[in-house]
């Protein structure tokens, strides 16, 4: 049982370190104010159905763990995109051959790229309040992405991204970092 609950740990401890979020919000909003949410419709995420369904799920229990709830008169509304790209290779190895000195001298080099390109994902998520600001809050997320995965680490790796989307969300105060 330790040793199981040790490997769980350790996954989602890994696939949190590689996932990289900037954030983004209104100053002035009084985020206290946003209670319940909804979803744009109709919303395109650029995901498969199903693990826009995974997302989705771990979404929604990360706001419900912030106490918040979804309604179908929701202060703010969700947007949210996504993009894959794959990662330029950067491992490669030169051969080169030379000469210098007295003597003329040509050089040959090559290139030989190592490895595969990894693929990346991009998921934006947007908090927008049609009735007043606006968007008024941004997490743009960047991490590896596995085409291959099974549906249990798809649905581990989202839990871990939104982990870290909701990790800033709301914005601390200035007075609150001021006090600590």
């Amino acid at each position: 049982m330790k040793k199981g609950l040790l490997i769980v740990l350790s996954i989602f401890i890994f696939s949190c370190a590689s996932v990289q979020v900037n954030y983004d919000y209104e100053r002035g909003t009084d985020f206290s104010a946003y209670k319940t949410y909804n979803y744009y419709e109709p919303m395109t995420i650029g995901l498969s159905e199903l693990d826009a369904k995974r997302f989705l799920d771990a979404l929604d229990a990360g706001l419900q763990a912030k106490g918040m709830h979804l309604s179908d008169t929701p202060d703010f509304l969700i947007n949210i995109k996504s993009n894959q790209f794959q990662e330029h290779q950067r491992s490669n190895v030169g051969v080169g051959v030379g000469g210098s000195g007295r003597s003329v001298g040509g050089g040959i080099s090559i290139g030989i790229p190592m490895g595969q390109a990894s693929m990346n994902r991009e998921l934006i998520v947007e908090f927008i309040d049609d009735r007043k600001t606006g968007l008024f809050w941004q997490a743009v997320s960047a991490s590896k992405y596995q085409p291959n995965a099974k549906p249990e680490a798809r649905a581990t790796k989202f839990e871990a991204i939104v982990a870290k989307i909701l990790s800033e969300y709301p914005p601390a105060s200035k007075n609150k970092k001021e006090m600590n």
